[in-house]
């Protein structure tokens, strides 16, 4: 498409992070289309909602929904927002999916996972990392539950741009969220910011998941709490390792910022709970692989890790 025209934006992965993201660049008058597997008919015959504390109640009644990749027209951005758990199957999708020169968008969380998806593209694709700070979870066929935030920031990882003109395509897709109503912006150090959000995912995710609890409930009792600031210290120190230094204040921020928001069960709460396979390698293995390979131990990050693979197994 020429740059006159408007972006045609694919979603690939239209659960929770992608129904979202995909609803609002939508209703921002964007022409996005969303790919489905098992939502399809749902999705096609009720459209997407939205029950958002934050926006109100959001529908988007007539769908471009597709349930094969191959029917969907070619994109200039494709926003990823399927589990890390499928990268490798995904690859095959987006390429066939992907208009020459499009914009890959991975809104995953974890560590590495750019990694993992780049030798699978084709070369001529350009591929970002996608932060979300949003606190959502699907809970039925193309209803989603939007509790608090929604910020996404972007960040450049690789392609056939250099570093400068990569920034500009990161500012260029933060321009789309910002022009949907949401706070986005344009990151220049995509790892270090990949770190920082492991300091909420690493004790979060994993310990609502082995205490069944929320995060109001681990953040109340003070053992569960004490243990919350030291698997944070731990992935500050292991950033830090890696050559990511992060805010002295980022800890005590991120504690306050969760005491303020409503109880939440994060994503892989919900994965376990509904016998999805848990985003282990990427939120927990690789940051502990890569830590330990610069120096830094982390020892109650890995014995999270290895319960999480227990009552995975």
């Amino acid at each position: 498409m020429s740059e006159q025209q408007p972006p045609r934006i694919g979603v690939i992965g239209t659960g929770a992070i992608g129904g979202f993201y995909g609803v609002m660049l939508a209703r921002a008058g964007f022409d996005v289309h969303f790919l489905l597997r098992s939502e399809y008919a749902a999705v096609s015959q009720n459209g997407l909602r939205i029950n958002s504390a934050v926006h109100g109640e959001l529908l988007l009644p007539h769908v471009q929904a597709y349930s094969d990749a191959a029917q969907m027209p070619a994109c200039d951005w494709i926003l990823v927002g399927a589990k890390t758990t499928s990268n490798v199957e995904l690859a095959a999708i987006i390429n066939r999916v992907a208009a020459p020169g499009a914009k890959v968008v991975l809104l995953q969380n974890g560590f590495a996972v750019e990694e993992q998806v780049r030798p699978l593209l084709d070369p001529g694709l350009h591929l970002l990392g996608g932060l979300c700070f949003i606190y959502i979870n699907r809970i039925a066929p193309g209803i989603i539950e939007h509790q608090a935030s929604g910020a996404v920031n972007l960040g450049y990882h690789s392609g056939p741009s250099n570093a400068e003109e990569g920034y500009a395509i990161a500012q260029q897709g933060a321009a789309f969220f910002q022009q949907a109503g949401l706070d986005s912006k344009a990151l220049q150090a995509l790892q270090q910011a990949r770190w920082q959000k492991l300091v909420w995912n690493i004790p979060y995710n994993g310990l609502s998941v082995l205490l069944n609890s929320n995060t109001s409930q681990l953040m109340a009792e003070p053992h569960s709490r004490a243990l919350i600031v030291e698997l944070m210290q731990e992935v500050i120190a292991g950033a830090a390792a890696c050559g990511y230094p992060l805010s002295d204040k980022l800890l005590n921020g991120m504690l306050k910022s969760t005491e303020a928001m409503p109880a939440y069960l994060p994503s892989m709460y919900h994965d376990f709970a509904q016998k999805r396979p848990m985003e282990l390698l990427a939120i927990y293995q690789a940051p502990l692989e890569a830590a330990q390979a610069a120096g830094c131990a982390m020892p109650k990050v890995r014995m999270l890790w290895q319960m999480l693979e227990y009552v995975s197994a």
